[in-house]
This record gives structure tokens, sequence and C-alpha cells, in this order.
């Protein structure tokens, strides 16, 4: 097989990563949403799901071109796995089962990915880092903190892409790419913790030296407009390093979904996935290490105790949610007062261990009258109160700053914010719908086509064709979900996705999200006594 990377590279006429990983997620979400509209739930009896030997083999003959041309589109600028003219001629398509070519599709899209990343990647380093301008106007710490150990990244993708060139090489039907994944995630893609782990000073610095340096705004617009770029922004390229083990840690999920059960390439899928995974959480962790710290510091300096000061600054400690809400004055009771007197403004910092509540006091300065350990706080709604006590309800400190019991009468501004309140100060607290990840039943899903970009700590940031289950909903336009791939949870807005209709879509989901965590044995085990009962 003399499909050299480099030829391929040439094949994709101006493809950069940016570019693929846009148009592969929409191809994603086209793909689902067609799936999603094809099988009316009850259509298929238990009968037709046993057809005789010869009309299986007849169906899968009539219904896969279908299935794989759902990947295909004509607009494409970077080819299928089948549409080399080497596996073309070669007559292999016509001896090779449907699931086997999908399999085949999911390893050659890493491969000819990864090429798109790394042409991404030189072009940001050759157009950009070493621009000669660009070079006079930085200074060596300013180009350290934007640059970062990109030069490290891409000797890690270049040494990568020549490991998976050499194995598409040695034999027209691919064997495996996991295992080489596996063993770079390993020894090499430590460098991505590095780099993002930089991003929150790369991010400062680059808005600075645009604030700043007239010179280097102009420079980097003028990079910007080179045709290279295709339009894409400096800030693009920059970001490519988190996007891409990101990414790639799916784009193995995405070849586990596709290998045979209990074979040699699901375990070695599953060891690549999960060492990929230990990697993006070190990435993601130590992107929140570096905010979380300058976060701390600055709520610190605005708090003043009127009640027994509590230290806030700590290496375990972080920011969860915070805001103004209104509480209660007088008794329960007092329903007939008006609103303005029934009222009172607080405001609150939840951590994840501890809740402080506070006055806002001149000068940008909270006074703290009253606290308690997270995991001592309860919280119940009150429904059918009339207008005035809508979105209300009880917060009660088992133990206060006094050591006695206390409650709590808190009115949220909206539904949503009520429940965002509710659900961050009492998180076992059981959600409307019930969560995969501690019961298997049919849960409502839902699918994001456009990206979010949290902006409070208990929001979720969602990437496009992230699946999520819903396990609360707000009328006015607020959905709490867990991302099936990563089970991270939080709120984001119900416009950002489309509902999953069809309940075996749905179950086809929950299926593979198990398959590709069984690795996990505590998984294993849970998914183990969720099946016996």
């Amino acid at each position: 097989f003399s499909c050299n990377l480099l030829d391929l590279l040439c094949s994709f006429p101006g493809l950069l990563y940016q570019e693929y990983r846009d148009k592969s997620t929409r191809e994603e979400i086209e793909t689902r949403r067609l799936q999603d509209s094809q099988t009316d739930p009850e259509e298929t009896s238990p009968s037709e799901e046993t057809p005789s030997e010869a009309e299986s083999t007849s169906t899968i003959e009539n219904k896969a071109p279908p299935q794989i041309n759902l990947l295909r589109n004509s607009n494409s600028r970077f080819n299928l796995w089948q549409d080399l003219p080497e596996v073309q001629n070669s007559g292999v398509l016509s001896i090779l089962q449907p699931d086997e070519i999908k399999l085949q599709e999911a390893m050659f899209e890493l491969v000819t990915s990864e090429a798109s990343y790394y042409k991404s990647l030189n072009l940001l380093v050759s157009h950009f880092m070493e621009n000669e301008q660009l070079k006079k106007i930085l200074h060596q710490s300013e180009a350290h903190i934007l640059f970062s150990n990109v030069l490290d990244v891409m000797a890690v993708s270049e040494r990568f892409l020549l490991d998976l060139e050499q194995r598409v090489e040695e034999n027209i039907v691919i064997s495996d790419v996991c295992d080489i994944v596996y063993q770079h995630t390993v020894n090499h893609f430590s460098v991505y913790i590095t780099y993002v782990s930089n991003q929150t000073y790369q991010e400062r610095a680059y808005k600075q030296l645009l604030q700043d340096k007239p010179a280097f705004r102009e420079v980097i617009s003028q990079l910007e407009r080179d045709p290279k770029c295709k339009g894409l922004s400096f800030s693009s390229f920059l970001i490519l390093p988190f996007q891409r083990i990101t990414r790639l840690k799916l784009l193995v999920q995405n070849i586990l979904k596709k290998v045979e059960e209990k074979s040699d390439r699901e375990s070695t899928a599953l060891d690549a996935h999960k060492e990929l995974e230990t990697v993006v959480k070190a990435c993601n962790e130590g992107v929140r290490k570096m905010s979380r710290t300058e976060q701390m510091i600055s709520i610190q300096k605005k708090l003043e105790f009127k009640i027994k000061s509590v230290p806030i600054i700590s290496h375990s400690r972080w920011l969860l949610k915070q805001g103004e809400l209104q509480q209660m004055n007088g008794p329960k009771t007092s329903r007939t007062l008006r609103t303005k007197k029934l009222f009172r403004e607080i405001y609150l910092f939840l951590f994840n261990d501890l809740l402080v509540i506070c006055r806002q006091i001149p000068g940008d300065k909270y006074q703290v009258f009253d606290s308690a350990p997270r995991g001592l706080l309860r919280v119940e709604e009150l429904e059918d109160q009339g207008q005035s006590l809508a979105n209300v309800f009880i917060l009660r400190l088992l133990e206060n700053a006094d050591d006695r019991e206390a409650s709590y009468m808190l009115k949220a501004s909206s539904q949503s914010e009520m429940k965002r309140w509710m659900i961050s100060l009492a998180p076992n607290r059981r959600t409307k719908f019930v969560s995969f990840t501690s019961r298997l039943v049919d849960c409502p899903q839902i699918q994001c086509v456009h990206p979010y970009v949290a902006q409070q700590p208990d929001e979720l940031s969602l990437e496009l064709a992230d699946v999520l289950n819903i396990l609360d909903k707000t009328d006015d336009g607020w959905i709490f979900g867990e991302r099936l791939h990563d089970q991270e949870r939080g709120w984001f807005p119900s416009s950002m996705g489309e509902e999953i209709l069809n309940p075996k879509i749905r179950a086809q989901n929950l299926k593979e999200c198990f398959r590709v965590h069984k690795s996990d044995d505590s998984q294993r085990r849970k998914l183990g006594s969720r099946n016996r009962q």
C-alpha cells in the first residue's frame, strides 16, 4: 500500500485542522439527525428482529451502501478510506463486511485528521511564531507565554504521524491504530498537559498584547489575512493542541464502538482510551488550577467577616457558584406583606466544601454573617405559593457558624436560577430525570448543534455533536445535563441542542457509552448490578 501521508496532505488542498474538525462534527450531527428520524419506535416487532439467514445477508447487502454514504459529501475536501484508488482497485470492498469497512473508516479518520492537525500546527509555527516582524515586537518572555512549548507538541505530532503512516503503508486493510495511540499517549503526550495548563496565561497575554501593542495587533491582523490561514484567527491556531487531545479521545471512542467485542482490538482501544482520558483530565485540571487560585485570592480580598473568620484560600477549594438571592424577612406567615418588605438582598459564595452567606457593602465588598460546610446543607422547594413566593426555596444549615441549625427562605430571579442553586447547594438531591450513571433507564437525551462556552462555574461548555442525558430542565429554557463521553455535568441553554426523540438511538448511545467505559472496574461492577436487577 504505497499511499504516503505526504500524498494525503496534498490531497487536502488547503484543509486545515479547524476546517476538518468543523466539517467532521457537523457530519456527525447530520448522521444522528437522520438516524433519529428513520426508525419509528413501534415499527419493529420482535418477530421482525430475527430474519432468516438468507434474508439477513440480503438486508446487510442492501442497507450497507446507504449507511456508509451517510459519511459521504460531494463537497468534502478529505478522502474516505474506501475512496482511495488503491482500495477501490484492490477488490477488498466486495470482500469486507460493512462493519469492518466502518471500522477502517474510523481508523483512517484518526490518521488523516492527525495529518491535518500537523499541517495546522506547522502553520502556527512557520507563519506566526517564526515571523520576523513578530519576533522584533515580542519580548522573549511574551513569546514564551504566547507559544509555550508548541515546538515540543509539533515534534510529538510528527513522530506520531510517522508511526501511523508506517502502519497504513503495511497493508491496504489497516490492522489497528490504537496500539500506536496507546504507546504515544503513555510516552509522549505529557507535552499536551504543559501546553494546555498555560492556557489561562496565554489568553491573558494575548489580550494584553492586542491592547498595549498596536504594532502587534497590526502584524497579527496582516498574518490572519494571508490566504494560507483560510480566514481563521490566530487564536484558533493557539487552541489547536487542547482541541486535538480532546478530539483524539473521541476518535478512539468511535473506533472502540466499531471493533469486535472481547477482541484484541477492543482491549487495545480500551487501553488507549483510558490513557487519553488521563491526559485530558490532567489538561483540564491544569487549566482549572491556574484560574481557580487567582479567583480564590480575589474573593478572599472582598470578604469582611462579621462572624469568626474562615480561611478561604485552600489548594483543595474552588468556587462552584456565586450570586444574589432575596432572603425573606420575618416568619413564613407574613405573606400578606408587600413583596418589597418581605425580602432583602443577600449574596452567596458556594465552594465545593463551604457556603458563605454575605451582604454586599460599599466598595465592592461583602460582609459575611453566616457560613456552613457544604455537606451540612439541605434544600426544599416551595410549590404553589402564589406569585410573590414564586421561585422560593428553603435552605437549611444543619450546623452554621454558631454551631446551631439555621433556615433561610430564599427567592431566586427565575425558575432556572432557583433550580441551579438547589442542585449546586445539595448535589445529591434527586433530579427530575435519572442519570445513566445511577440507573440504567431511558433518560431524555440531547445533541449539541451550537457550541456553548460556560459563563458561570455551574454551567457546562459544549462542543458540536456532544450527546448529553437531560437530568433536569426549566420552563425558561435551561437544561441540566450530563455528557455521555466524560460524565461532566452542568447547565446550558436548551437552544444549544436538539432532543433525541428515538428511544432506540438513545439506548444505542447508552450502550456505546457503557462499552467505552467498561475498562473502569467500578463502572463494570455497577453495570453488572444493574443488569441483574
